[in-house]
């Protein structure tokens, strides 16, 4: 176990961003889990623009490469449209 007051404090920091980071992550899957489920085609394109930017904001926080994100972006477009 750490000894230093700021190790202990990185310690508990640590913990806060980790459960953070699986909240967005796992709330990020669970979405496109549900908008790869619907088989209307107006309807995912109504949910896309929001996925999107939850995506993106991933991205920019670090949580997911920008590679990632530009190939989950970019499969989710390529199923919508060939709804």
């Amino acid at each position: 176990m750490a000894n230093h007051k700021s190790s202990l404090k990185r310690i508990r920091a640590n913990e806060r961003k980790r459960t953070a980071n699986r909240y967005y992550s796992k709330t990020m899957r669970n979405a496109l889990r549900d908008i790869r489920a619907i088989s209307d085609r107006s309807e995912a394109a109504g949910k896309l623009s929001t996925m999107t930017a939850m995506i993106d904001k991933l991205a920019k926080r670090g949580m997911i490469h920008k590679n990632k994100a530009a190939n989950l972006k970019s499969g989710l477009m390529k199923r919508i449209n060939a709804l």
